[in-house]
């Protein structure tokens, strides 16, 4: 008798069906389409290509005062006009995308490898270690995020180093907790148990297989953790907490511009204001894609 073998890149769900293809799942039209992934990662990246290259992009200091030109609305020589103090508004809104995104996304490094390998070890060994630091995460999650962020930003002061630490001592845990969860499944799971008789050491174990087993959900709440550090790193410079003038910030704009609402100039609010909410949706979009993409591959 004839066995058939499924094709590797259609793995059996159990119900007679099959999955699609990983590959599918990235593809931008077509059945199976991940059209969430597209979206987030051509917005996102043209951000972020945008702030990288900010100095080709644009003729100004982001810093330089023109108090001649002043409030001056959408020009040839500035698109987007200038603020109060004729600083250029387009030049500013693209160092300004440094600063912010720069910090979430560095703000997300830290703490996903960190959280990861502490949740990893915790689900995996177990014992004191693991009592200890979930000990630890309870401490820090029972203040709101917020409240503890400002809290520690205070105390180590203003600037972009106060508010990536303040951020990364706060935010391991939610990674720590995630991957321990996921490893306390995968530990009792077939493949491990033949790996532990088969004398493996625990060590590769963890690097091996349970680490890219467990990671999934983390990388994708990552995906979110970087829009909530973009809403604090906006928020703590809009109360003047964050980074310090006269580097450009998203927040800052927003601040120095709101009081001139009253006399219709919006554009110094809206401006900025749009950046941040066009960052938070292609991040919510490219996280969306990947945990469709993950979900695929698993």
């Amino acid at each position: 008798m004839t066995q058939t073998l499924l094709p590797p890149t259609a793995p059996a769900t159990g119900l007679g069906g099959s999955k699609p293809p990983w590959r599918s799942r990235i593809r931008p039209w077509g059945r199976g389409s991940n059209i969430e992934l597209l979206i987030g990662g051509v917005v996102f990246g043209a951000m972020v290509l945008a702030a990288v290259f900010a100095p080709i992009l644009t003729p100004y200091d982001p810093t330089a005062q023109d108090l001649a030109n002043a409030l001056s609305g959408p020009t040839a020589a500035h698109p987007l006009g200038t603020d109060n103090l004729g600083r250029d508004t387009w030049s500013r809104l693209l160092f300004g995308a440094r600063s912010d995104l720069g910090i979430a996304v560095l703000a997300v490094l830290f703490p996903f490898v960190l959280g990861t390998i502490v949740g990893a070890l915790c689900g995996y060994f177990g014992g004191w270690f693991d009592t200890l630091i979930m000990r630890i995460a309870d401490v820090v999650s029972a203040f709101p995020f917020f409240v503890l962020v400002i809290t520690l930003v205070f105390v180590f002061g203003n600037g972009p180093m106060s508010i990536f630490l303040a951020i990364s001592i706060v935010s391991w845990v939610s990674y720590a907790r995630i991957v321990r969860a996921e490893t306390l499944v995968v530990r009792d799971r077939d493949f491990i148990q033949s790996c532990e008789t088969g004398g493996l050491g625990k060590a590769r174990i963890v690097v091996r297989h349970v680490l890219p087993n467990t990671m999934t959900q983390a990388v994708v709440f990552a995906m979110s953790d970087v829009v909530s550090n973009i809403g604090v790193i906006v928020t703590l410079s809009y109360f003047g907490l964050g980074i310090v003038p006269p580097t450009p910030d998203w927040g800052q704009m927003i601040s120095d511009g709101q009081q001139f609402l009253a006399s219709g100039n919006y554009t110094l609010v809206l401006i900025p204001g749009a950046a941040v909410i066009l960052a938070s949706l292609s991040l919510t979009f490219l996280g969306d894609g990947i945990a469709n993409a993950l979900r695929a591959k698993r």
